[in-house]
């Protein structure tokens, strides 16, 4: 455990129980990036919602079956989600500072695209009484068919492999089931029909371009500046 110098009374019972699981140094970065993604993702819907919305569909899109079953897979990606950012900020302070300046860059590139090019699509009608029918409609009805193009869904999924492929500390057989399970959540998007196809590609391409720019650059250095002062106030100064 940490050398402590000073701490407050939260950040003795977090280095007490949780640093292992969730570093301290990730904590407050971790919640700001789900709050960053909720505002860029919500609130461009909320700003745009009586704007004009194109439609992509193409005759490929058209050609992909509706699966209500692979719903599952489009919910259970969130859990993905979280296990693999607490496996990515495990890496290292480095790493994960670095990581999360990536992901907020390629949040605010989805969101200029959702301003500047807002984008819909025209879903199935879907019935049955079934769970997966039932569950189709419930994520239909609290999340609108827009911002569609570039896919978060596909973009958070792609950073949980790229950001722990190659691991030393990670399992190769885990790395390689989060590239599959990555591939399904791309695959989700369309049998659910969330997404067009060249959403995939943009999630994909942007996720992969800022995470290889931010591995060479230093900019992760100004973030990690601001949220280690916002950690000292918070947990105590620790060396």
């Amino acid at each position: 455990m940490k050398n402590i110098k000073r701490q407050t009374a939260f950040g003795c019972w977090y280095h007490k129980y949780l640093d292992k699981f969730l570093p301290a140094y990730a904590l407050l970065s971790m919640i700001f990036c789900w709050v960053f993604n909720c505002c860029i993702y919500s609130g461009t819907q909320l700003a745009l919602g009586n704007q004009y919305h194109y439609d992509f569909t193409t005759a490929l899109d058209r050609q992909v079956p509706f699966v209500k079953e692979w719903i599952l897979i489009y919910v259970v990606c969130y859990v993905f989600w979280a296990v693999n950012y607490i496996l990515v900020a495990r890496e290292g302070k480095e790493h994960w500072y670095r990581f999360i300046t990536a992901e907020m860059l390629s949040k605010i590139i989805c969101g200029l695209f959702f301003i500047f090019l807002p984008t819909t699509n025209v879903r199935p009608e879907v019935v049955g009484e079934d769970f997966c029918s039932w569950l189709v409609r419930l994520i239909y009805s609290v999340d609108a068919p827009y911002n569609l193009f570039p896919s978060i869904h596909c973009l958070v999924s792609w950073y949980c492999y790229i950001g722990i492929r190659k691991s030393k500390k990670i399992p190769v057989w885990y790395q390689c089931f989060s590239c599959i399970f990555a591939v399904l959540v791309c695959a989700s998007t369309q049998f659910t029909k969330q997404h067009y196809l060249v959403d995939i590609a943009g999630g994909v391409f942007i996720a992969q371009v800022c995470y290889t720019c931010m591995k060479r650059l230093n900019v992760y250095q100004k973030i990690e500046s601001c949220f280690e002062w916002i950690n000292r106030k918070v947990f105590g100064i620790t060396e």
